[in-house]
């Protein structure tokens, strides 16, 4: 494997790609007793429309269909589950679907390479049938009726109604009841071989492990008679930079009032390297304004507007982008107006330099901490990778970041006219 070595933190990485495509990371983390793997597909639930390989007109699969896939892998032609294999291995295994990627994991302490072998022989083996199809249609039906009455995520997600009115990040990750019941086997086997190419797959493997051993595993699972195509034709409907609407109010079974302030980021078609400086002067500049040390914090609490603390962040994408600051208030409309206040305030007046030096060394500090855990190193890794960033570069750069940075930033972000509210608030 290829080693590239890291100095500003001290990580060594290693890499290959196989014959069939499937790229390989591995960070050897010596006398760590647990070890974890996750092999990511970039396929989320945003990719509805596409051309399936060896066709030549685009499609329109059912919403919820990459999330669906991700249940029925599990099934195998033998009757068995692949959790069953890492099970007996004494392997501790999941998976789930996001907006933009869909990851198979698991952690072992023993036994990890017959695991690793099952993750790749399982992901790499379909069976999708007409029975088996219509019988978890029931049990995600259930898994969608559940969500929905799940105050916290329906918040969230009309969060992403109001701010979004093409793109596909408006929609619900496991679909709709009714988008669900009109998946087929041949639609799953679609989406399956144009999105679960080796070429379209990352391993990422991080533990106490030998590198040689750990290919010779990986090559003796992976089936090199798979479709490996890179030239995946998604389509997508333009963004326009607006807001779909300012404002989502719904009622739930709470006892106070939840609120998530949604800022609307324009796309920029920039590489990889700036996308993650814009990135990380965007997550300063959010601590400055709604840590829990920080002025407005301070005026929100000490007027009762906030209960506990105001969390969210920053999240960047291929092509799209959003900050979110969520939390509880009894009257989420005059504390979105007091923030809208001190944002305008703040641009007038500057960012203290002082704060501006404790916030990123906070940062400096938290990334460095974050090191101690593999699956924060490994989850963050692959979701980096597949917008061609590699995450062991993310110290060097937030080093680079200057306060004017992050006060050029706040003049370009932030702003009300990109704003969203959405609540939830209780039952009369």
């Amino acid at each position: 494997m290829k080693k590239i070595y890291n100095d500003v933190i001290n990580e060594e990485l290693y890499y290959e790609k196989t014959e069939n495509g499937l790229e390989v990371f591995f960070i050897p983390k010596r006398g760590f007793s647990n070890k974890y793997a996750v092999l990511g597909v970039d396929f989320g639930s945003n990719d509805l429309e596409f051309v399936p390989i060896g066709e030549e007109k685009p499609i329109r699969v059912s919403e919820g269909i990459a999330h669906f896939l991700e249940h029925k892998m599990f099934e195998q032609a033998d009757g068995k589950n692949a959790f069953d294999s890492f099970a007996e291995n004494g392997a501790n295994a999941n998976a789930f679907t996001g907006f933009t990627m869909t990851a198979y994991l698991f952690s072992a302490t023993e036994s990890f390479y017959p695991s690793l072998k099952h993750l790749i022989e399982y992901v790499q083996t379909p069976y999708y049938t007409d029975e088996n199809v219509n019988k978890e249609k029931g049990i995600i039906s259930q898994e969608i009726k559940m969500y929905e009455d799940d105050p916290n995520w329906n918040v969230y997600l009309n969060c992403l109604k109001a701010m979004y009115s093409k793109h596909n990040t408006n929609i619900d990750i496991a679909g709709s009841v009714e988008s669900i019941n009109k998946i087929t086997a041949e639609e799953l086997y679609k989406c399956y071989n144009t999105f679960y190419n080796p070429a379209n797959m990352k391993l990422f493997i991080v533990g106490d492990l030998e590198e040689k051993k750990l290919m010779d595993t990986i090559n003796e699972a992976n089936n090199l008679k798979l479709n490996s195509d890179t030239n995946i034709i998604r389509v997508k409907e333009e963004e326009p930079d607006r807001v779909k609407q300012k404002l989502i109010v719904e009622k739930y079974t709470v006892s106070m009032p939840i609120f998530y302030i949604g800022y609307k980021d324009k796309f920029e078609n920039i590489n990889p390297r700036d996308s993650l400086k814009k990135e990380i002067v965007t997550d300063i500049l959010f601590d400055i304004i709604f840590s829990s040390s920080g002025e407005l914090y301070q005026q929100l609490y000490n007027d009762g507007l906030v209960v506990g603390g105001i969390s969210g962040g920053y999240l960047c994408q291929k092509d799209y982008a959003y900050a979110i600051a969520a939390g509880a208030s009894k009257d989420p409309i005059e504390l979105k107006n007091r923030v809208d206040i001190y944002i305008d305030e703040l641009r007038k007046r500057g960012i203290d330099k002082y704060e501006f030096e404790i916030t990123k060394k906070k940062k400096i500090g938290k990334f460095l901490k974050s090191f101690d855990s593999i699956t924060y190193i490994a989850d963050n890794f692959l979701n980096y990778m597949f917008r061609g960033i590699n995450f062991l570069d993310y110290l060097e750069i937030l080093k680079e970041v200057e306060v004017c940075d992050v006060i050029k930033r706040l003049n370009e972000f932030f702003k009300e006219e990109n704003s969203v509210l959405s609540i939830v608030e209780p039952k009369e």
